[in-house]
This record gives structure tokens, sequence and C-alpha cells, in this order.
């Protein structure tokens, strides 16, 4: 499968195009809706948030209710397009920097500066609109298909945030059921009260201050089949795309797998999950310190992966910059922002995460229909059991 996305933070609509999705999986409307609200909610959203109320169209690939196996297209509209249609419509207008709101000053920390020089680009609004983490609607409504995808082998997605600043939340052993239960009752998605109160009084100070503040989101996958990815290629081995995929969500500056980099600091005893056999469910392990993934592929074990979000770089108290017209110091151009956007990060991981997956199933299993993927999916697991 594969997935392109268009569109600016404040054009008309943002666009995604899914291809390789098999033919006659039950498609629903509603799941798509949920994950987009989802990824609006949380402590710390900005005024957008208030306008925004993102629904997806699908106008391509699904007819009543299931998939045909031709190219799926979704659309999610901007409501707030008519107060930007002169500045963002495609129509010439005159050069006058009122009038196109034209952006001088590159902001620290953004797109702003690099992608203004590589693509010759005097008004860094060109950059910073297609930039803006808008974009992760995107990329949330097709997480929402990996979702619905995933679900017909029993595969769920979950996530939960881990830290916000200086706060970090303290482990439970919950079951996948039981943190999704609670995380979505959390307006920071913690599974800690203790911590969850700490988190947003540490936000609602970071706004208060014109600051922000970033964090560690963590997603869990259960029932995945041992053996998706490879190791025989290094772009064909499941972690190292799943680590490509938290980086590339923006903001995110750090990734790791199971226990991830506490493993730089104990010995080999500590870090590596012993291996049992029984009758009834073939193959485990003791432990997951290794998130479910060795070698580049998954070990029947739940995934688990992590992200690192920096603070956003929008402040509404900006950084000095220089200005590219006058090369004078000022503070930086003030964007719409979010004090802190980690909960909702999380919910972009978690989408993130499940386009991979799903992506490494339909290689494993490729098949035009989802009946003959059932079918293959179920002898393999078969097969593992047995082996």
């Amino acid at each position: 499968m594969r997935y392109i996305t268009a569109g600016e933070s404040h054009g008309p609509q943002l666009t995604a195009i899914i291809e390789g999705v098999p033919s006659n999986v039950p498609f629903s409307f509603d799941e798509i809706n949920k994950q987009l609200e989802r990824r609006q909610k949380g402590h710390g959203r900005g005024r957008r948030m208030q306008i925004e109320k993102d629904t997806a169209k699908i106008v391509s690939g699904v007819r009543h209710g299931f998939t045909t196996g031709a190219p799926i297209t979704l659309v999610v509209e901007n409501n707030d397009w008519t107060h930007w249609q002169k500045i963002m419509g495609a129509e010439p207008i005159p050069e006058e920097d009122e009038a196109r709101r034209r952006v001088s000053r590159p902001r620290p920390g953004h797109a702003d500066l690099n992608g203004a020089i590589k693509y010759h680009q005097r008004d860094m609004r060109n950059i910073l609109e297609r930039s803006s983490a808008r974009e992760t609607t995107m990329r949330v409504a097709v997480g929402a298909v990996a979702r619905i995808l995933l679900e017909q082998f029993g595969i769920r997605v979950a996530g939960r945030v881990k830290q916000i600043g200086e706060v970090i939340a303290r482990d439970r052993e919950l079951s996948l059921s039981e943190l999704i239960e609670i995380t979505e009752a959390s307006p920071v998605r913690c599974v800690d009260p203790i911590a969850e109160k700490k988190m947003m009084e540490l936000i609602d100070k970071a706004k208060e201050d014109g600051d922000s503040l970033g964090g560690i989101v963590e997603v869990v996958v259960e029932g995945v089949p041992t053996g998706l990815g490879s190791h025989v290629q290094w772009d064909r081995k499941l972690d190292s795309r799943l680590a490509q995929a938290i980086v590339s969500i923006q903001a995110f500056k750090g990734v790791e797998i199971g226990i991830g980099f506490e493993a730089a600091g104990l010995p080999g005893s500590q870090v590596h999950d012993e291996i049992v056999w029984n009758k009834e469910s073939g193959y485990s392990r003791t432990t997951n310190r290794a998130g479910g993934l060795e070698g580049g592929m998954t070990t029947g074990m739940p995934i688990v992966v992590r992200g690192v979000m920096k603070p956003i770089p929008t402040l509404y108290k900006p950084l000095m910059s220089v200005d590219i017209d006058t090369k004078e110091a000022f503070t930086a151009q003030i964007e719409r922002s979010d004090s802190c956007a980690v909960p909702a990060a999380s919910v972009v991981a978690e989408a993130v995460v499940a386009w991979e997956i799903a992506c490494a199933m339909c290689e494993k299993f490729p098949s035009d229909a989802l009946e003959d993927m059932i079918a293959n999916v179920k002898d393999y697991r078969a097969y593992t059991e047995s082996f």
C-alpha cells in the first residue's frame, strides 16, 4: 500500500489518495471521523480546534460501505477557508504584502527559512502552509483506514502520553482495553491521574507564559503475527520503517523501540528476551524488552514504540529572528498555535504506526481481496503455532 497527501494549512481542503487497500474491506465512516475527532482533543490545544470540526468525505474507492480495490480518496475541508480565500487563493493578486499576508520573518524551529532557500521563495507563507502540522489531519485519516484493515485480523493499536515537560507518568500494568478506556477519558491521554493533573497545570503555566511544551508518547500494537518485516535488506526492516514513520511527524526528534535507550546502560542479560514454547500457543518471550521486534521482524509480542516531541516552536512570546528583506533582527512571526500538542501527537503516532503495520501485513500476505488475505493469514498463524 502507499498514499500521498496534499493541501495547505489554510487552503480549501486537505486530500489523501490511498492505493493498494484490498477489495471488500467493510468501511466505517464513523471510524475515520472518530480518529479525526481524537486528534483535535487534548488540554493545551489552540483556538483553531474551536474552528475546525474535521470530518472526512470519501470521494473514491468505496461503494456501499465496502472498498472496491480502487484508489481511495479522502477529503477534509478547512472550515476557516472563507477567511483565507484571498490570501491563499490560486488566482494572481497584487504584489502588496498586506494583501498577500507575506511572511518575511522565519520562525526558529520551523521549516520557514530552510524551505524558502531551497524553493526560492521570498514569501515564507508558501513554506509554512504545507509544513504545518495541519497535514497530520490526513495522516490520521489514512491511519484510520489502516486500523479498519488491521481489525479484520484482530490487530489493535493504542497510545498514551508518558511525559509532558518535566512531568513523567508512572507505568501501570494495563490491558490494551484498559489503556484505551483510561486514555480516552484523560485530557492529556495519560494513565496516571496524579501526573495528569500536574501535566495540565504545567500546560496552563506555559500558555500563560507564552511558551510551549513537548513530551513523549507511546504506541502499543497487539495481535501482530510473527515475521512481519525482513532482515535481508535495510529498507525492509520493520523497526527502521516504524522509526522513520514516527520521526516524520512534525516536531518529533527521537524514537525508541522497547526499552530503547535504556539498553545502552544495561548488560545483555537484562536486555534480551528469553524464548519459551508451549503446546497451545507455540513460541513467546518471557519479557518484551525488544518491543516486539528482533532482526527487523515482529516476534509476535506486542509492538512498543515511543516518540519524542519537541515543544512547538511557534511561541506567543517569540524568539529572535532575522527579516530576510532587511536582514535586521526582529521577533519571529507569530502564527496561531498550541501551547502543547503532545496528546494530539499521540493520536498521530498511533496512525502512522498503524499504517506501517498494515503495509507490512499486505506485503507478507499480498491479496487483491480481503477474503484471500484472511485465508492466507489464518493458514500462516496455524503454521507459526506448529513450527
